[in-house]
C-alpha cells in the first residue's frame, strides 16, 4: 500500500516566470534555507525549454519532532535526495529518496497558467516498505511533504515579487 498526496502551489506570475524560478539554483537554495535544513547541496543542469532540465536537491534535516517509532528508523538526521526531471517548462517527474532507508516517493509536477496566475500541481505517491509501521510512516512523510510544499510556495511568492 502507498499514500498519495496532491498539493497545489499558486503563484501570481506567468508560467514562464515560475518555470524560470524552479530552474534557478538560488531559489532552490533559498527554499532550503527557509526550511532550516542542516546541510544542502543544489545542482541544476540542462534547460526545461530543451526538455532536459534536471534539478537535484540533496539535503539533511533534523529529525526533531518525529515520533519515537519513526525516529528509530531514520535516526537524528534525515538525508533526503529530491530529483526533478523536467521534460518541458510545464511538466516534470519527481523522485524523492532517503538513502539507505526502505522507502521512496515519486510523482509529477505540472504547471498551468490562467489569467497570469500559475498553479503548480504536485502529486506524489509515498511508499515505505516496513512491516506494521509503514502506513504510519507514510502518513508522517505525507504531513512533512505538505509542510515543505507550503514553505516552498511562500518562498516562491516572495521570490517572484522581488
Amino acid at each position: 500500500m502507498s499514500k498519495r498526496i496532491t498539493h497545489e502551489l499558486t503563484y501570481d506570475a506567468p508560467l514562464a516566470d515560475v518555470a524560470a524560478m524552479l530552474a534557478d539554483p538560488a531559489f532552490r537554495e533559498q527554499v532550503c534555507d527557509d526550511q532550516h535544513v542542516l546541510r544542502h547541496e543544489v545542482s541544476v543542469s540542462g534547460s526545461a525549454e530543451d526538455g532536459d532540465l534536471e534539478v537535484t536537491i540533496d539535503q539533511v534535516q533534523a529529525a526533531d519532532g518525529i515520533p519515537s517509532f519513526a525516529k528509530k528508523f531514520v535516526g537524528d538526521e534525515i538525508n533526503i535526495v529530491q530529483v526533478e526531471t523536467w521534460t518541458s517548462p510545464e511538466a516534470g517527474d519527481i523522485s524523492v529518496t532517503i538513502p539507505g532507508k526502505p522507502g521512496q516517493m515519486s510523482g509529477t509536477a505540472v504547471l498551468a497558467e490562467s489569467g497570469g496566475t500559475t498553479t503548480e500541481t504536485v502529486t506524489l505517491d509515498i511508499k515505505v516498505n516496513i512491516p506494521l509501521v509503514g502506513g504510519k510512516i507514510e502518513g508522517l512523510v505525507a504531513d512533512l511533504l505538505l509542510k515543505a510544499l507550503k514553505s516552498e510556495n511562500r518562498t516562491g511568492r516572495a521570490y517572484l515579487s522581488s
